[in-house]
């Protein structure tokens, strides 16, 4: 094997990985982040996170991408360390998925049909079909699957490739030389665990040994040993991931390690059982691509058979190994974990950035409720709001802008732009709870209140600051871009009810009828209801430029509020009559 081989087997190891890592992206942002939203909605049941944990892993074709995702679950607190154990297990079984792919590869004959399952015959027209929905749709779902086509055609034509370039060493009488020193079998383990450690994908590492295959010096001895070997180097990823993490977290990487550990020494035992006491004859005899796909997949499924009455014994030796201490890190769904799968790290972002309009949402009422009525409690719990809305703009952010660098697709960079968009609009409403709370903490020291006529006009605005606030969060939950555009016309309303508002309290300045300093306090509240309703504005705004592409905020307004949209037109006479103006 000359230096040109070798260049021409790196190749084709990079054309393969490429491609199992695009083909692997694009099939968890084909599901939008379902997979992972699917075993977050895990039960207590084992096998049912067994069941899960395979479908997840043969979908988005990674376990170490399943096990990371688990690790943040149990991280943030959504998994508990029992749940974690059957979608680990599962995940073993579900990266069998890529070998039976890969022995594709290898299909021998001559018939119409065995030549239409090579690779070789149906991965051009993968190719094309792919790189055609990739350049002329504009649809991210075609994309992905145009993607996925491709990546699955890259990855055949890179395991070709690799197994072309190796085929001379059959007659290389020192490579079967070197092939011989690894009947050593824990030499085996070793070389299939450094190996998997350090490109940290057993796929791909099971790949390259499918492709050796081809030489015909690898046998069942030397390769079962590998593949054991190589069930341990998955591990590291979920290690690696678990560092800064909880205790549980890392309890959860545990189980991987122990699961695969003795699941290997079982078969370990039994391989040398056969070998040395058997003497099964079988293990000389050389091994193709397919067969380590048969043999990879007994061990996992047995190693899951024969570990899942164990599970919990499984946990608590996770548990003893990770001994319990105060453990002060605060759990969170932005865990940097779930930045490989940007689709699901995106629904984790909506989730926080939904919590963030509820605590806004609860700010304001409680602000509202404070002025009616005082009450010293509700002081302490508005500045806890207005904190904790602070705090998760700013986690918020800088998680978004961490994942709006993972080469996201233009949809997820949209949502992504969205929710940096909103998120300050909420902790500006939170902003302004804390102002109306000063307002009506003012108003309870000095003794002193509005007339009649001033309350019956604050009471008019925020009944209607009320309804636009609930509409602009409901619809940004919901995604309802046509509550959201309800919004606009009632915040027109409010800007008009301010005007009318202010000018009123003019008057009873005039005639007496209110103080300078009570004037004061009215405008400031006029001020922070108006601005809230532009906030409400904004976010109703960005669930319909999401919705509609790409527009210029200020046009789109001004094209609603055209006489010629009778839709805006309708909206606003009905809240300007339903709020009284002009009263």
């Amino acid at each position: 094997m000359d230096i040109f081989s070798v260049l021409t087997f790196i190749g084709g190891l990079s054309m393969f990985l490429y491609g199992m890592q695009a083909m692997s992206s694009s099939l968890e942002s084909a599901s939008g982040g379902k997979m992972g939203a699917l075993l977050e909605k895990m039960t207590n049941s084992c096998l049912k996170g067994v069941i899960l944990g395979t479908i997840v892993t043969g979908v988005i074709q990674s376990s170490s991408a399943t096990t990371v995702m688990v690790v943040g679950f149990v991280n943030a607190g959504i998994m508990t360390l029992s749940q974690s154990v059957g979608v680990i297990m599962g995940a073993n079984i579900g990266t069998t998925v890529t070998a039976w792919i890969i022995s594709l590869v290898g299909i021998q004959g001559d018939s119409f049909i065995l030549q239409l399952l090579k690779p070789t015959s149906f991965s051009p027209i993968f190719a094309a079909v792919g790189v055609f929905l990739m350049m002329s749709s504009t649809n991210k779902r075609r994309k992905d699957i145009g993607t996925i086509l491709v990546g699955f055609a890259i990855l055949m034509f890179g395991m070709s490739v690799m197994s072309d370039s190796v085929a001379p060493l059959a007659d290389d009488p020192a490579f079967t030389s070197i092939m011989g020193r690894f009947t050593n079998p824990f030499l085996g383990i070793l070389v299939g665990l450094v190996l998997t450690a350090i490109i940290q994908s057993s796929s791909a590492s099971i790949g390259i040994l499918q492709a050796l295959t081809v030489t015909g010096s690898i046998t069942y001895s030397i390769a079962i040993p590998i593949i054991l070997g190589q069930n341990i180097g998955t591990c590291v990823t979920a290690l690696i991931s678990c560092a800064g993490a909880s205790k549980n977290a890392k309890r959860s990487a545990m189980v991987h390690l122990y699961f695969n550990i003795i699941g290997c020494i079982i078969f370990l035992i039994l391989f040398l059982i056969a070998k040395y006491i058997l003497n099964l004859v079988m293990l000389d005899v050389s091994i193709n691509a397919a067969q380590i796909a048969v043999f990879h997949t007994i061990f996992n499924i047995a190693n899951t058979v024969i570990l899942f009455p164990f599970s919990e014994q499984l946990a608590k030796l996770a548990t003893l190994t990770i001994k319990d201490k105060k453990d002060t890190e605060k759990q969170s769904l932005l865990d940097e974990r779930f930045l490989i799968t940007p689709s699901f790290a995106i629904a984790q972002s909506r989730k926080v950035t939904e919590e963030m309009a509820e605590i806004s949402r609860s700010a304001l009422f409680c602000a509202m409720e404070n002025f009616k009525k005082y009450d010293e409690n509700n002081v302490k719990t508005i500045l806890e709001y207005e904190q904790k809305l602070d705090d998760l703009e700013d986690q918020l952010g800088n998680y978004l802008v961490k994942l709006s660098s993972k080469g996201l697709t233009m949809e997820q960079s949209h949502d992504v732009g969205e929710l940096l968009h909103v998120i300050n609009d909420f902790e500006r409403i939170g902003d302004h709870a804390v102002n109306i709370l000063e307002s009506s903490k003012e108003l309870n020291s000095k003794h002193i209140s509005f007339s009649d006529e001033g309350k019956e006009d604050l009471k008019r605005m925020m009944s209607a600051l009320t309804e636009v606030l609930n509409m602009s969060i409901d619809s940004f939950k919901t995604s309802d871009v046509e509550l959201a555009k309800k919004v606009e016309p009632l915040e027109d309303v409010i800007d008009a009810m301010h005007v009318e508002l202010r000018s009123r309290h003019i008057e009873r300045l005039q005639k007496g009828g209110c103080t300078i300093e009570l004037g004061f306090i009215f405008m400031d509240l006029l001020a922070n209801y108006e601005r809230i309703s532009d906030h409400c504005s904004n976010i109703a705004l960005c669930i319909i430029q999401l919705e509609l592409g790409s527009f210029t905020m200020h046009g789109y307004i001004d094209d609603m509020k055209s006489q010629y949209d009778e839709d805006y037109n309708k909206l606003l006479k009905y809240y300007a009559e339903k709020y009284d103006m002009h009263k």
